[in-house]
């Protein structure tokens, strides 16, 4: 089962930095997981909001600004992720908005990070459409809060590799339906020690937590 660190170590240092993704590889995390929006020149940058307000000092829409002030307020570019990374673990790129496909593709395809090593989801299903379209071969997770079975339908018809469920919606049923048509299972967000206990004894395939070292 895999370690997967969400946002990187979310739970011990401010989420989707350079510092939590280092902390997470410290914590020997197998994979970890970000999300990705588009900066004002079209810069794939990892964040999970719209806005910088939460997580910087800053404020405004992230397709406001330039990806190197950005990174000035310590939000990193996809490329430094992989820089840092540097194949020590798999990445999870979800990817918030659709028009941030391509600049990801894009920048998957230069080669810079191994793209055995990658997984791309998504909330956004059209997006991952078009990241099929682009490309045979990628990685693709489908996530899901609410219906386990449409998930499961359209990860059939874009021959996903993974489906992402909110882990409420797990049951061993399920579980075992998804992994019987051969995907992986990789539920999220899972935190709590009788939480993490429930899911285990399900033998999901991955599991995605602010702790990794709870795992």
């Amino acid at each position: 089962m895999l370690k997967i660190g969400h946002r990187g170590a979310k739970g011990y240092v401010a989420e989707n930095t350079l510092a939590s993704f280092q902390k997470a590889i410290e914590l020997g995390v197998d994979m970890i997981e970000l999300d990705v929006y588009l900066s004002k020149d079209a810069i794939p940058v990892v964040i999970h909001d719209k806005t910088i307000d939460r997580t910087t000092s800053g404020s405004g829409l992230v397709a406001n600004f330039e990806a190197t002030a950005l990174q000035e307020l310590g939000i990193p570019t996809l490329e430094d992720v992989f820089l840092l990374v540097n194949h020590q673990c798999e990445i999870n790129i979800e990817i918030k908005a659709f028009e941030a496909v391509e600049s990801v593709l894009k920048l998957i395809d230069s080669s810079l990070f191994s793209k055995e090593k990658v997984v791309i989801s998504s909330f956004d299903w059209n997006g991952l459409q078009e990241v099929r379209f682009h490309d045979d071969s990628i990685r693709i997770g489908v996530l899901t809060e609410a219906n386990i079975d449409l998930a499961l339908a359209f990860a059939k018809f874009i021959k996903a590799y993974s489906i992402h469920p909110y882990y409420h919606l797990l049951t061993k049923e399920n579980v075992t339906q998804m992994q019987s048509k051969n995907f992986k299972v990789y539920p999220w967000t899972i935190n709590e020690p009788e939480d993490i206990i429930f899911v285990k004894s399900l033998h999901v395939d991955g599991i995605i937590t602010d702790f990794p070292d709870r795992l």
